[in-house]
């Protein structure tokens, strides 16, 4: 059961589902409107909503301010084989944002899912870095 939930502003809720299920691994567990759905992936509930998609995450805030896609903020997912799964990726058109880079507990890149939203590929090379 997932014990974290992160809610990510997607353009195309539909394409959201295809990308993280069919490349990353996510199971969609709801869908019952066109502007959300639940995903999971071990103890992550990735929750996804379409900007001004009804009252909810995508709603306007009172000010009429939207909700949108993007900056920086991310989930990390770990990988075994860090070089393997990016080239699976771009073998499938998926756009990353900058080039790997080697930092102090492992290797990253920064994926973007359909909205540009940020995921964050990481492959410890530290035991400590290890979720498991």
């Amino acid at each position: 059961m997932a014990t974290v939930s992160v809610r990510y502003i997607v353009d195309d809720v539909d394409a959201a589902i295809e990308f993280y299920c069919g490349r990353l691994g996510f199971t969609a567990v709801m869908h019952p409107a066109p502007s959300f759905a639940m995903l999971l992936r071990g103890d992550l509930r990735l929750v996804l909503s379409a900007p001004g998609g009804g009252p909810g995450g995508g709603a306007a805030m009172p000010d009429g301010t939207r909700p949108e896609p993007g900056g920086w903020n991310r989930i990390q997912i770990e990988v075994d084989d860090l070089d393997a799964k990016v080239t699976e990726l771009r073998d499938a058109g998926s756009s990353f944002r900058g080039d790997l880079v080697e930092g102090v507990g492992g290797r990253q890149i920064l994926l973007e899912d359909p909205a540009g939203n940020l995921i964050e590929l990481f492959q410890p090379t530290i035991e400590e870095a290890r979720l498991s």
